[in-house]
């Protein structure tokens, strides 16, 4: 299982300055398109040879493959400023998204509802990945996906994960979900307004309209369930939720109570004194467990399974947090 996602929204970061990216740009070599151009003419020939790529479309799309610095510049990079967690929920869960979302949760209200209860995940939770990961299907990248990946299997660092993902962007192509001029994603090739890297595509994308294409950029429906039938696939319970705020006692010992390895009932975190953020008692659900983390001091949550399974998609924190808060404004 594979989401992929130390591509996008890598929790806390903003944009390097220019003067930072120039520093990183003079350590970095710009591609050779000489040795390029011949491991491209070889990967190429194994993509038909092993992988039963058709040739005619590796002839249409290796023209269009080409080395983009500015993708090794990225990958290179590490990022010197980060965002408070305070920082980065008031943007991902900012007003503005709070109203599209609802906006959207009401226009497609009939569809979603289908949806989610085909795969049992609430639509609220569709719609909170889908704002996060592509600000609702408008940010998904302008990147080249096959030049991206080619460029970062050819680097070298991550070589064997990347020349795999390429092998299934040329099979996407080449079973016709999408032509190679319109398969644009991230720096690091997460396609489409789910954002999938490919091999997730062929693991959860989904036809949902029937028309013969799983088509995770401009089909709705194909988004829709797509992200749901991701969620079902890797253990979503829509009995429940993803977590609530809460309040915790003065000196409570971190070591021994916060993090996700540690798991108590509702009525155990109520015997140590935890609370809801608005000070009532915590439900009284006997069976249900919970995890404390705490991302920053003032900001506790109790999370439950379906946090951890947000956490397959994104493994950042504050991403799963941010889901299960921006969640919450749709119900």
């Amino acid at each position: 299982m594979k989401k992929i996602l130390f591509l996008c929204f890598l929790y806390f970061t903003t944009a390097l300055p220019s003067d930072a990216f120039s520093a990183i740009e003079a350590k970095i070599r710009p591609v050779n398109e000489a040795k390029f151009s011949q491991w491209l003419d070889m990967t190429l020939s194994e993509a038909v040879r092993d992988h039963k790529i058709a040739q005619s479309t590796v002839d249409k799309v290796k023209s269009g493959i080409k080395p983009i610095d500015r993708v090794i510049e990225l990958d290179r990079s590490q990022p010197e400023f980060k965002r408070t967690f305070e920082q980065y929920i008031s943007r991902a869960v900012s007003k503005t998204r709070t109203k599209k979302g609802r906006a959207y949760m009401k226009e497609y209200s009939s569809l979603l509802n289908e949806i989610g209860k085909k795969y049992g995940v609430q639509p609220r939770f569709i719609v909170a990945l889908w704002g996060i990961e592509t600000n609702f299907g408008k940010t998904t990248g302008g990147f080249s996906v096959l030049s991206s990946l080619a460029t970062l299997a050819f680097d070298g660092r991550r070589s064997a994960y990347f020349k795999k993902e390429f092998f299934n962007a040329l099979k996407i192509i080449d079973q016709g979900h999408i032509s190679h001029d319109k398969m644009k994603g991230s720096w690091a090739g997460a396609m489409g307004q789910s954002q999938f890297m490919p091999s997730s595509f062929f693991a959860y994308a989904v036809d949902y309209d029937g028309d013969g294409h799983r088509d995770i950029w401009t089909s709705r429906p194909d988004v829709f369930a797509s992200i749901a039938n991701y969620l079902s696939k890797v253990g979503w319970d829509d009995s429940k939720t993803w977590g609530r705020r809460v309040t915790v006692p003065k000196g409570l010992s971190r070591n021994k109570y916060l993090g996700l390895q540690i798991e108590k009932t509702l009525t155990q975190w109520s015997k140590i004194g935890i609370k809801k953020h608005n000070g009532q008692a915590l439900p009284r659900v006997p069976s249900l467990k919970a995890s404390l983390i705490q991302p920053q001091e003032n900001y506790s949550y109790l999370v439950y399974k379906n946090f951890n399974n947000i956490l397959k998609w994104n493994r950042s924190t504050s991403f799963a947090l941010a889901v299960g808060l921006l969640s919450d404004k749709y119900k």
